[in-house]
């Protein structure tokens, strides 16, 4: 009962916590790398532009998976988002996965209010309260849907706090809120559901680590950020 309450209440004060965009003007430059099965195989790199009531984030993320020196898995993704007063109002995002190209195009409709999706896998409508599904922005841990960056496909989402946990990060300790984040519809096949544990650091605003299993262990960690 005392985990529900808690996780009300920091969703209920959001203004200092997730949805504090203000801290994010002190950023210039977030890098987490890819890891599995306790290798280093990639990175995830966002990069913030500051102009009056604007922010554009862009993305690089590169990762690969050798066997016997075949590459068996591999993700190389660019995207843009731009926000306006905190608010998205456009996402483009080219990805190729295993030689498979996917991509989104999003922009908020003024008419509407609603964003216009045209990705790989989904084209139509989503509501404004959608977070584009990517681990820099914590307000991915408030929101009860999220677009897929790389395909634009639209998942209900649960998220569950678990606790409070000190993280071990290069040698620097960081006091951690860990929850869980696991698709509504528990029919959804295994390779499409939603099941990740995020640790977020609420003095930097910031996601420390995620972690999943599919096809091995999974982490993106924090490597720095500027």
């Amino acid at each position: 009962m005392k985990k529900i309450l808690y996780f009300l209440f920091i969703v209920l004060n959001a203004s200092n916590a997730f949805a504090n965009f203000d801290s994010f003007k002190k950023i210039s430059k977030i890098e987490m790398d890819v890891v599995r099965n306790g290798k280093i195989i990639g990175h995830s790199n966002y990069f913030f532009e500051h102009k009056k009531e604007m922010m554009t984030v862009r993305n690089h993320t590169s990762f690969s998976v050798d066997l016997l020196g075949v590459k068996i898995f591999s993700v190389i993704s660019e995207a843009i988002e731009k926000y306006k007063n905190g608010n998205l109002i456009f996402f483009e995002s080219n990805t190729l996965q295993n030689d498979k190209k996917k991509f989104v195009n999003l922009f908020l409709e003024n008419k509407t209010n609603k964003f216009q999706i045209k990705g790989s896998s989904y084209s139509g409508e989503a509501d404004i309260g959608c977070i584009i599904g990517n681990w820099w922005n914590s307000k991915i841990l408030e929101s009860d849907k999220q677009i897929s960056p790389l395909s634009g496909t639209i998942k209900e989402q649960v998220v569950t706090f678990l606790g409070t946990e000190n993280l071990i990060i290069n040698n620097t300790t960081y006091t951690t809120e860990h929850f869980t984040l696991m698709s509504k519809d528990k029919n959804m096949p295994e390779d499409k559901k939603l099941n990740f544990e995020i640790w977020y650091n609420k003095k930097n605003n910031l996601i420390m680590k995620v972690s999943y299993s599919r096809m091995g262990e999974w982490e993106y960690v924090l490597k720095k950020f500027e």
